[in-house]
């Protein structure tokens, strides 16, 4: 029994810790138990006459997505997203950041099988702002974020347990964002490197995208028009988050810790105030309030290990004829390299 629970725990993306905390153990494994004891088979969805008609839609809309990541996008054909879960919460797990007040560098935890990554993951939301609360406690120098997660990958491991399932966390996006977030997640049953979050983040970002650009010319007219529309939002956000990102640099390369936080001071002000800008461009849209009342250096190093090294990934999908099957084996190849070497040969494109 106890190498069943550690081998559930090795499986699961949200982990256990490599040193012994049992509490974090436990939640872990039973958080992601109830969600698989949750999930059916999307084909008894659609025979349930409860069903809501709303529901049915996404859940039809979802398997054509699936159908569409395997014989376009190259995605693996298994049991993730063919059943589907009510969590009956808003989020599939919070995740827990911390970075340096003068530092754009995510504090990392390590896990079984998972190697060390720059969150620490949780199903139940006040079990993590408790934590988040804890390490700022301990380490009064960090900062410290709490976010919740749509959906997380257990990298194809747990598809003898039926896969990673679709969720009510999600189901409800608009045809678009749903595309972005099943391509995204099957893109880590493709390629995972131990240790390495930023190129593991980036690569399912860049399928996503992909993939999304590939997807938008067999969608319908108005899937289109509402995918254009989110689209313009975020990627004017990213815009100002990269802005900022790039300022808060320039301010912690300063070589005396006053002149780092008053410059830190002023890249933040900068960014509400372009914050404000866009909330009026976008006539009062508040989708990303939660994460901008927040703001801090956790939050900005979270959000770019998914941004960082979309464009090299771009630029390798491009250098292999747009074609996927070779994308991927490319992505391999560098997989195989150690963690610096990997990501000067992805920016130089030589290998």
């Amino acid at each position: 029994m106890r190498r069943v629970w550690l081998a559930l725990c090795a499986l699961l993306l949200v982990g256990c810790s490599a040193t012994l905390d049992p509490g974090y153990y436990w939640q872990s494994v039973s958080g992601h138990l109830q969600m698989v004891r949750a999930a059916r088979s999307v084909d008894d969805w659609l025979a349930d006459a409860q069903t809501s008609a709303a529901l049915r839609l996404k859940l039809q809309q979802a398997q054509h997505l699936r159908r569409f990541a395997v014989t376009e996008l190259g995605l693996p054909d298994n049991a993730s997203y063919t059943r589907y879960a009510d969590l009956k919460r808003r989020a599939a797990v919070w995740n827990v950041v911390a970075a340096p007040d003068d530092a754009l560098q995510l504090k990392q935890w390590c896990f079984l099988a998972l190697g060390c990554v720059g969150y620490r993951g949780y199903f139940d939301e006040a079990e993590a702002r408790a934590f988040a609360d804890a390490v700022r406690q301990a380490e009064p120098a960090l900062e410290l974020g709490v976010y919740p997660v749509p959906a997380y990958s257990t990298l194809g491991w747990t598809n003898w347990m039926g896969g990673d399932p679709l969720l009510s966390t999600f189901i409800g996006y608009p045809e678009g964002e749903l595309a972005r977030l099943i391509f995204h997640e099957l893109a880590h049953q493709v390629v995972y490197v131990r240790d390495d979050t930023v190129f593991n983040e980036s690569f399912a970002t860049a399928v996503e995208r992909l993939g999304g650009a590939r997807w938008q010319a067999t969608a319908s007219e108005a899937a289109r028009t509402d995918y254009a529309r989110f689209d313009e939002r975020r990627q004017q956000f990213r815009a100002l988050a990269r802005q900022t990102r790039d300022a808060l640099r320039v301010a912690y390369a300063l070589p005396d810790r006053t002149q780092r936080l008053t410059a830190k001071h002023a890249a933040m002000a900068g960014f509400r105030s372009g914050y404000d800008a866009l909330k009026v461009h976008w006539n009062g849209f508040a989708g990303y309030d939660a994460w901008a009342l927040q703001a801090n250096n956790a939050l900005f190093a979270a959000q770019a290990a998914y941004d960082e090294l979309v464009p090299a990934f771009e630029a390798l999908f491009e250098r292999e004829g747009r074609d996927f099957a070779r994308f991927y084996d490319a992505v391999r190849v560098l997989a195989r390299l150690p963690k610096d070497e990997r990501r000067s040969a992805l920016l130089a494109q030589r290998f």
